[in-house]
């Protein structure tokens, strides 16, 4: 098994590329990775983020048919259906088990987990 190697680049190096790709010296992100052989799909971007040029960034376009993007609308509408649901699942089970705990204080049951097993075994 080979030894991996990690690359550290230095400040003064990232700064250099960010700055030859301001300045257009660089034509795009990719030339950049082949120029200095910097690995890694991200690290342009996160540099360029992290010196706050984010103008810099390629600018993503999509281009969709409106049956994609009805779908897209239907889909999201669903999953915002679904997250309600569970939501109020969560708030439901939230509210059974202070219930229970409450119950079993009012009856004095000890052992309430004992008792919820109880309770699980017979539905």
């Amino acid at each position: 098994m080979g030894q991996v190697v990690i690359r550290r680049y230095s400040e003064a190096f990232k700064l250099q590329v960010v700055s030859e790709l301001e300045s257009d010296k660089l034509s795009s992100h990719s030339e950049a990775q082949r120029r200095y052989g910097i690995t890694g799909n991200g690290t342009i971007v996160k540099w360029l983020k992290k010196y706050g040029r984010e103008q810099q960034l390629p600018r993503i376009l999509r281009v969709e048919t409106p049956n994609e993007r009805d779908e897209f609308k239907k889909l999201k509408k669903e999953n915002d259906r679904l997250k309600k649901a569970l939501a109020d699942e969560h708030l439901k089970a939230v509210l059974y088990e202070s219930w229970l705990e409450v119950a079993c204080e009012e009856f004095g049951v000890e052992d309430v987990a004992a008792f919820k097993k109880k309770l699980e075994k017979r539905s």
